[in-house]
């Protein structure tokens, strides 16, 4: 079966796109309605049993992807039974994942309370909650999930975000009129689990009338089930990490901290992760690329590249970081005011560990588009667990700045420089670390000295709400692209940054 790439490309990239901005926009509509209309403390529950639900979907790591990988031949092929043979072992494979989640989510409930230090609203059954959204997380794994691979396979996730975009239309419309009206959370998590079959359902009944010859049925060969549990394996081991890292944090906050805390920092974080979500985009579309180019190009021409990439994000990383520094308390002046506000010191933990997580997850991006899974299959693990230990610990003594740092640590003593050797070991000459070393010092140092200068400048306005907010916007745009341009613009990498720029936009025009 022949299919087109590029048109399927801009599909994806268009819905994704969009899908995108919604699931920015809306969800913050929902929290602002939640925080005003039902109280900050029910926002801590969502975000905790979605860590806790996170931690237990670690089952499910690696299949989807594994799966849908060793359809990519028989596709191309048009070979049909394979297809089908494969859809019978990913449906297998879901619904054992969906009894392990369940029995392992039952199992957890009777501890689901020591997961919460304080701040639980009156009236609320916290089992009752957490058995809702356990079914809507096993719901998601027995109500047809496996189709949903024809679709990754076949390049056309943008039928996916269309059905995504649709059903949670109808889920936020639904939640906003409970949350304002009857102010019933339990109603609240009921729609949510409907929304969750009716999506697994519609996109199952899209997928049957687009590819009515797929069904999931027959065998395949013994060395091929083995070689796709094995491509599981390396999978799991180096994505395990991610979550633990994600969910260690909500978890430890809300058993050591209280659900208001939680709920503030989640505020934060979620204009972090909305920053965050806009380089995901961008990672996503080079990863072809820089994979191409790792095959077809020179050592020292893909390292030239990753320098010329590693300093255009340290440009635009450190303008954000300057942004979030500046930007961060009078956005949430407007938005759920002073009450719901950390104090500035987590502020400076939020910024850096924004601009390490961009730095690492243009590493993660090589490490991926080279396929260097099996060598760094313990990494994210190790990290975590070292990010676990040091949460437990730091919040102690610390409270929320403790659980940011340790984020920060981890990243930046383990997880970094574990990744780097990888790199420079498999892709690099490991005699270019050193340099590229200190490349990233010159970039941190540089968004040190943008940060203060900047700042600095902010704090002598002395406006309050709107006013504040957009002078300050209008300083942050202007200072720190000025001051890197000072300190960037002799080095070979800004050169060569502005050649590529201007060699793209000429190619396209």
């Amino acid at each position: 079966m022949k299919i087109n790439r590029t048109k399927n490309a801009i599909r994806n990239i268009v819905f994704g796109g969009i899908l995108r901005i919604y699931q920015i926009v809306f969800p913050f509509i929902m929290r602002t309605v939640m925080i005003y209309f039902m109280g900050v403390q029910y926002l801590g529950l969502n975000s905790l049993f979605t860590s806790v639900l996170q931690v237990l979907n670690l089952a499910e790591l690696g299949v989807g992807s594994a799966m849908v990988y060793s359809m990519y031949k028989p596709i191309t092929e048009d070979d049909q039974k394979t297809i089908c043979a494969l859809m019978r072992l990913y449906r297998t494979y879901y619904r054992m994942i969906g009894l392990i989640i369940a029995i392992a989510g039952i199992a957890l409930t009777p501890f689901i309370p020591k997961l919460i230090k304080s701040d639980l609203p009156a009236g609320i059954n916290i089992y009752i909650l957490y058995l809702l959204n356990l079914s809507a997380t096993v719901l998601s794994y027995w109500l047809f999930a496996y189709k949903n691979c024809l679709l990754q396979a076949h390049q056309r996730v943008d039928v996916t975000s269309k059905v995504t975009l649709i059903t949670s239309t109808f889920q936020y419309l639904i939640q906003i009129f409970v949350v304002i009206v009857l102010k019933n959370y339990y109603i609240f998590v009921i729609v949510m689990l409907g929304t969750q079959a009716m999506t697994n359902i519609i996109t199952s009944i899209v997928v049957t009338k687009m590819y009515p010859s797929y069904n999931a049925k027959g065998e395949l060969p013994k060395e091929m089930v083995t070689a796709i549990n094995h491509r599981i394996r390396d999978l799991f081991t180096s994505k395990i990490g991610a979550v633990i890292v994600n969910s260690a944090d909500t978890i430890v906050i809300s058993a050591f901290l209280g659900l208001t805390i939680l709920a503030i920092y989640q505020n934060y974080f979620y204009i972090l992760s909305a920053i965050i979500s806009v380089g995901t985009i961008i990672f996503s579309a080079c990863t072809a690329g820089i994979g191409n180019s790792l095959i077809v190009e020179s050592k020292e021409k893909n390292y030239s590249d990753l320098k010329k990439f590693t300093f255009m994000l340290a440009w635009f990383s450190g303008f954000c970081t300057v942004c979030l520094l500046c930007l961060y308390q009078p956005l949430m002046d407007i938005w759920v005011g002073k009450d719901l506000e950390l104090q500035f010191p987590a502020i400076v933990c939020f910024c850096i560990y924004y601009f390490v997580y961009e730095i690492n997850q243009l590493l993660n991006l090589y490490k991926d588009a080279a396929g260097i899974w099996h060598e760094d299959r313990f990494r994210t693990l190790i990290t975590a667990l070292s990010n676990l230990a040091m949460n437990l610990i730091m919040v102690q003594f610390w409270g929320i700045y403790g659980v940011i740092l340790s984020t920060v640590l981890s990243t930046v003593f383990i997880g970094m420089p574990w990744l780097l050797h990888n790199l420079f070991t498999v892709l690099f000459n490991k005699s270019q670390l050193v340099s590229y070393l200190k490349k990233l010092m010159l970039y941190v140092i540089v968004t040190c000295i943008g940060c203060i200068i900047t700042y600095s400048i902010c704090t002598r306005i002395y406006l309050t709400g709107w006013s504040l907010l957009v002078v300050r916007l209008i300083i942050c745009c202007i200072v720190p692209n000025l001051i890197f341009l000072i300190f960037y613009r002799r080095i070979s990498e800004f050169e060569d940054s502005i050649s590529m720029i201007k060699r793209i936009i000429k190619k396209k025009l």
